[in-house]
């Protein structure tokens, strides 16, 4: 009988990585772009510390940098920020859909998003799918959750 592999976390990256490569993803998706400038602003750090983290993904493998042209994915960044993009929305739509505040969600998430493993994503991703398309027990859950305070 084959041995049963071992449960891993999605991640094999950093959070720093994962938070740049989401954000770089995003950038392109958005915009059709991504620049140091952008980044900076939207992880709320200075441009310098951007530009260093920028090389060393580079160096890495997870994208080209050429100075003042932007960033572009390589397919391992592109699948990594897909995954980490993947993960965040999920997260948002199931905490979300508890009329729990943005603040609470955005904050949570960031914090979940890079310690949920692949297998766990997929159930929560059920259970947030099911709950969406049943109105019925949303509300049940919703006013259980209103009790508890």
């Amino acid at each position: 009988m084959p041995a049963k592999r071992k449960e891993t976390t999605a991640h094999v990256h950093s959070p720093a990585i994962e938070d740049y490569l989401e954000q770089i993803h995003n950038l392109i998706e958005g915009k059709g772009y991504a620049r140091v400038v952008d980044i900076a602003k939207n992880l709320g750090i200075s441009q310098a510390s951007v530009t260093n983290m920028i090389q060393k993904l580079d160096a890495e493998g997870f994208v080209v940098y050429e100075r003042y042209r932007g960033v572009v994915l390589t397919d391992e960044g592109r699948k990594v920020g897909v995954e980490i993009a993947r993960r965040h929305e999920v997260l948002t739509r199931l905490l979300a859909g508890f009329g729990l505040d943005p603040k609470t969600v955005h904050e949570d998430v960031e914090g979940m998003e890079h310690h949920i493993s692949r297998r766990t994503l997929d159930v929560l991703t059920l259970l947030m799918e099911e709950l969406e398309g049943n109105a019925v027990l949303m509300r049940k859950l919703r006013s259980k959750l209103e009790r508890l305070g």
